[in-house]
């Protein structure tokens, strides 16, 4: 179901339905998204879930088993029709940079275009390195960049051509946590410059939150929510997308009303209203952002478990045996193993779903 709020004229790519894989199975069933002019959009999900199976089927190296991939308006892809990769007019970047070891920078970022003259190569060229900040390296070699600058060299080198749309297949996830934050952001700056649509592909919440304007969230080949993070986050379509996105854990509850749930943790309030009948058994997801310190509270769970990352404390608290949860505090609120630590529930996105 394509659920992006753009309207189909905005729409650069579209996919209908669409089912692919190898051999004679599908791996991918009935997929359907829609990315608009300018998006970046994000193909998130566990290992096996047939994200990059999506992203070789949008490249042209995957015949569909049924459905349709359009760009621009043009069908690109049928089954028993596929149009070829190099005339789809899209950029890739791998995971493994796959740069050429006995070429410059230069003429690495500038492999691509062969219908251009020198001097109109030449100028391409220089303009990418200056966008993607390696203008001073355009005549080292591969192996003589760090990690970074060879992944910004496989950007400008996808880019020169003049893609219409980008794919990134899991381009970061050799990089250490710090620089793949940096990459991720200069990358989106990059491309909303020069306003090149790109699908990513990656495991990585972060760096799909940082990065996309839309994210899919895929499991056993097919998408469960496309839509902005926020969204994601806060009003996740089903209890797979509430599990996976972001931290956070479920306690037994049971509704008193539309909107409000009893739990060992109180009654919980929130903004949304469920059809579920009074006295329904159900599941309330609490992030530890739904968590506040409160002196005058009552409720005083256990400090279980607790994680020092310097501007914060990750706490693990037991109320009950059915009933655990995290909370995140700034650190100077330092409390010990064992310790009871009044808290209270301030969760005004109220997610639940019916046990089962």
């Amino acid at each position: 179901m394509i659920t992006s709020q753009s309207q189909p004229d905005d729409w650069l790519l579209e996919v209908t339905n669409m089912s692919c894989g190898y051999g004679n199975g599908s791996v991918v069933k009935e997929v359907s998204f829609a990315l608009s002019h300018g998006d970046i959009g994000c193909l998130l999900g566990p290992s096996g879930c047939g994200k990059s199976t999506i992203l070789r089927a949008l490249a042209g190296f995957l015949p569909l088993n049924g459905g349709e991939i359009r760009l621009q308006g043009a069908a690109i892809s049928l089954p028993g029709k596929t149009l070829a990769p190099e005339k789809r007019r899209i950029g890739m970047v791998f995971q493994d940079y796959a740069l050429f070891p006995h070429l410059t920078i230069a003429e690495n970022v500038g492999f691509g275009l062969r219908n251009e003259s020198r001097g109109e190569k030449a100028q391409r060229v220089r303009e990418l390195l200056q966008v993607v900040h390696l203008q001073d390296l355009a005549d080292s070699y591969p192996h003589e960049l760090s990690g970074g600058q060879q992944q910004r060299v496989a950007l400008a080198r996808a880019l020169a051509p003049e893609p219409t749309l980008i794919l990134l297949d899991e381009p970061f996830s050799n990089l250490d946590a710090d620089l793949r934050r940096r990459l991720s952001l200069d990358v989106r700056e990059i491309l909303k410059t020069l306003g090149i649509s790109a699908i990513l592909v990656t495991h990585d919440q972060q760096e799909a939150f940082a990065m996309c304007d839309q994210v899919a969230v895929l499991k056993d080949g097919g998408i469960q929510q496309w839509d902005v993070p926020y969204n994601l986050y806060h009003e996740p379509a089903n209890r797979f997308v509430a599990g996976f996105v972001g931290q956070g854990g479920f306690i037994p509850g049971t509704t008193l009303g539309p909107d409000t749930i009893e739990s060992r943790l109180g009654v919980i309030r929130g903004n949304r209203a469920y059809r579920w009948q009074p006295g329904t058994l159900v599941d309330i997801l609490i992030r530890p952002d739904d968590i506040v310190y409160d002196a005058e509270s009552d409720l005083k769970p256990e400090v279980i478990e607790k994680i020092f990352a310097g501007t914060s404390t990750l706490y693990r608290f037991r109320c009950s045996e059915d009933t655990e949860f995290e909370a995140l505090f700034r650190s100077h609120l330092d409390f010990h193993l064992g310790e009871r630590v009044p808290v209270r529930v301030e969760a005004d996105h109220l997610i639940a779903f019916e046990r089962t």
